[in-house]
């Protein structure tokens, strides 16, 4: 399991959707979850957790990957 912190400039909003074009349209994961501030998908006998909190002028964005390790470092750094 890895889980992994960072901040960028876009809004929770920005962040929730990009989360879901990259891991289910890229990589057919199934959302399970999604709210405002928090997606969650499964597929590939692993899942992916995205949460957002909004800070000042950043977005605090913490992702937790099973089996999806490559992608969610991958996807970090595409947002950050």
């Amino acid at each position: 399991m890895l889980r992994m912190e960072n901040k960028t400039k876009l809004s929770e909003a920005e962040v929730i959707e990009r989360a879901v074009k990259y891991f289910n349209g890229e990589y057919g994961m199934e959302v399970k979850e999604k709210s405002d501030c928090l997606v969650t998908f499964e597929g590939g006998g692993g899942g992916v957790s995205v949460a957002t909190c909004a800070e000042n002028d950043k977005t605090a964005v913490e992702i937790t990957s099973r089996e999806w390790d490559y992608q969610t470092k991958q996807f970090l750094e595409k947002i950050s």
